[in-house]
């Protein structure tokens, strides 16, 4: 399994349940890595998708304590031990973690790598953050790309591997 994020240089993710960034090659990476897997996330932030649909061309499990939601496109877990069982045997490598930051906190020991984002700005105010795997043990890095600048934004994509898994 694998987590997939954007992060600030302090690992802020989010403000006010919204993404802290807009970067359209970032998406893409996105896009182009989920497609045909399946991505597991929080409620909040498949509401934070445009009109709160599940993304397409995936299959969509979210984890939410809420015993009433339901969305069509989209399967619910009560727990991540529920998520984790819709998907035994599926390629590890086609599952990806999203979001938001208690998802990320759950399932995170149980990832083989983090396609990071890492955008070289601080937000100011931000409320979600992802786990600093620069002081886990365990997690090194096992790629850095080059510096691109995009909408005002300089940032590098970083892949980290668990060397506990």
């Amino acid at each position: 399994m694998n987590a997939i994020v954007v992060v600030d240089q302090n690992w802020a993710i989010g403000r006010d349940g919204d993404l802290l960034f807009s970067l359209p090659t970032d998406m893409k990476r996105f896009r182009s890595m989920t497609i045909g897997g399946t991505v597991i996330m929080g409620r909040k932030t498949l509401e934070s998708f445009p009109g709160g649909k599940p993304l397409p061309k995936r299959r969509n499990i979210v984890i939410t304590h809420n015993t009433g939601f339901a969305r069509e496109g989209a399967e619910v877990a009560l727990s991540a031990d529920e998520a984790l069982k819709l998907v035994e045997g599926e390629d590890p490598d086609k599952l990806w973690i999203i979001g938001g930051g208690s998802v990320y906190a759950m399932l995170l020991s149980r990832c083989r790598r983090v396609y990071l984002t890492r955008v070289e700005t601080q937000v100011e105010e931000s409320d979600t953050y992802f786990p600093n795997l620069d002081k886990l043990p365990g997690w090194e890095i096992e790629y850095t790309g080059e510096p691109v600048t995009e909408n005002g934004l300089t940032y590098r994509f970083i892949d980290y591997i668990n060397k506990k898994i």
